[in-house]
């Protein structure tokens, strides 16, 4: 009790000296974000030059503390109870201080000064690796006071804002390296093929088939490690234009379909279990289809379907019969976060993949030990997740379950990448 009331008058006082900056935060509120495209940063990022790369770090500057500024109003609107969550109250502060730091810092004027940004940059990254678990503990724990609807449609908009925001932040500190880089000469092309190249941390010709064969290894080597080493694990079958490729950035392609190609996996390893055959499980088809405008990318299962009493809730955070467990589950993230390595395999022999994550993010991310965790570790948000990273770049996440036999997931993905990051709008939510 008298922990409990020790919290709830910090946290009284906190809120009381906020209010005194809240101009400030109006200020910035009232600003609107700048959209961006994969092709936008690709051609900006092509020819980098010494102004280029502070025209980008100042654009940083402006645009993090303002899309922050209106996650924060957002939480603002929350009740006061909810907001007194204590894993709610731990984001709102994550947020506030990284808006903090990020609107004092001065104008970029020259290279000593983007490097400081870049160190104020990757501490908001460090510090903010747990922040999508304690958001969806915090999103289940708050639904006395507000409606399941409402946690969705506020977890939705903070989530979708946290990806434009590591995007900007990443691709910054990205392009900072590749100026530093010894190969790179001011404001020319490279002497590697261009083709070939990282724009940033986008892939000009991300290929399906190399990504999905990618996953594919690290689900089943996740689930045979769960299961134990004689667990039959289905055969990932490719078919269809299996030399597509396209601009992406590959850990958002790499976490969506490493979650379908778990489920899929574990749906029919544990399905094998319930029949007690000695067949070896049905494939899962991967289909990757090629269109002038989209790439198509379908995952069939024969893993049973999805049980009836739990459609509703495919795609929602703060819905569903099992919430209890989810709780527990989510609980153990984020003390993992940190460190990750209870999340993830032991390191890898091959030295390409020794010092990457396993979502392939240089800088650090919550993707990697989600990406990476057990499949017992069952969180209710690889879905719900999947989807907003794939309508990110406005494409699309669907599901069909046929109860009894199996699942069609079809992910569409922007082939073309000139379409703008999808943002929450003022007249959905104040805006991004």
């Amino acid at each position: 009790m008298a922990t409990s009331m020790c919290f709830r008058s910090r946290f009284s006082d906190q809120l009381l000296t906020r209010s005194y900056q809240s101009n400030t935060l109006d200020e910035w509120v009232s600003r609107e974000a700048r959209p961006i495209s994969l092709r936008q940063l690709t051609f900006f990022g092509r020819t980098l030059t010494e102004s280029r790369l502070l025209s980008s770090a100042n654009y940083v500057r402006q645009e993090l503390p303002t899309r922050l500024a209106h996650r924060l109003r957002n939480m603002q609107t929350l009740p006061f109870s909810a907001l007194r969550n204590s894993h709610l109250h731990h984001v709102y502060e994550l947020y506030y201080t990284a808006f903090e730091l990020l609107r004092k810092f001065p104008p970029v004027r020259n290279l000593d000064d983007n490097d400081k940004l870049c160190d104020v940059i990757k501490l908001c990254l460090r510090e903010h690796l747990a922040v999508i678990p304690r958001l969806a503990m915090g999103i289940l724990e708050i639904q006395n006071s507000v409606s399941p609807e409402e946690c969705d449609h506020l977890m939705t908009t903070l989530l979708r804002s946290r990806i434009s925001r590591r995007v900007i932040a990443e691709q910054h500190l990205a392009l900072t390296d590749t100026f530093h880089s010894p190969w790179h000469f001011d404001g020319k092309k490279s002497s590697v093929a261009p083709e070939d190249e990282f724009v940033g941390e986008i892939f000009l010709r991300c290929n399906a088939k190399e990504i999905i064969e990618k996953c594919a290894q690290t689900a089943s080597e996740l689930t045979a490690k769960a299961y134990g080493p004689h667990v039959r694990i289905p055969q990932i079958v490719l078919q269809g234009h299996l030399d597509t490729t396209f601009p992406y950035i590959p850990s958002h392609l790499e976490y969506i379909i490493g979650e379908l190609l778990r489920n899929s996996i574990q749906a029919a390893v544990e399905r094998q279990d319930t029949t007690a055959t000695d067949d070896p499980p049905p494939p899962i088809q991967v289909l990757i289809c090629e269109a002038a405008q989209h790439v198509i990318i379908r995952v069939s299962d024969q893993g049973g379907g999805i049980d009836r009493s739990l459609l509703p809730y495919l795609w929602s955070f703060a819905k569903g019969p099992r919430r209890k467990r989810r709780l527990q589950n989510l609980g153990r993230v984020p003390r993992l976060a940190a460190t990750m390595q209870e999340l993830q395999l032991p390191p890898s022999s091959d030295p390409d993949r020794a010092n990457t994550s396993p979502s392939g993010e240089k800088f650090g991310s919550s993707l990697a030990s989600l990406s990476s965790r057990p499949p017992d570790l069952r969180l209710g948000i690889g879905l719900p997740m999947s989807r907003i990273y794939a309508e990110y770049w406005a494409g699309s996440l669907e599901l069909h379950s046929l109860e009894g036999y199996g699942c069609d997931a079809f992910l569409q993905i922007s082939r073309l990448g000139n379409k703008n990051e999808v943002l929450s709008t003022r007249a959905t939510m104040d805006a991004v």
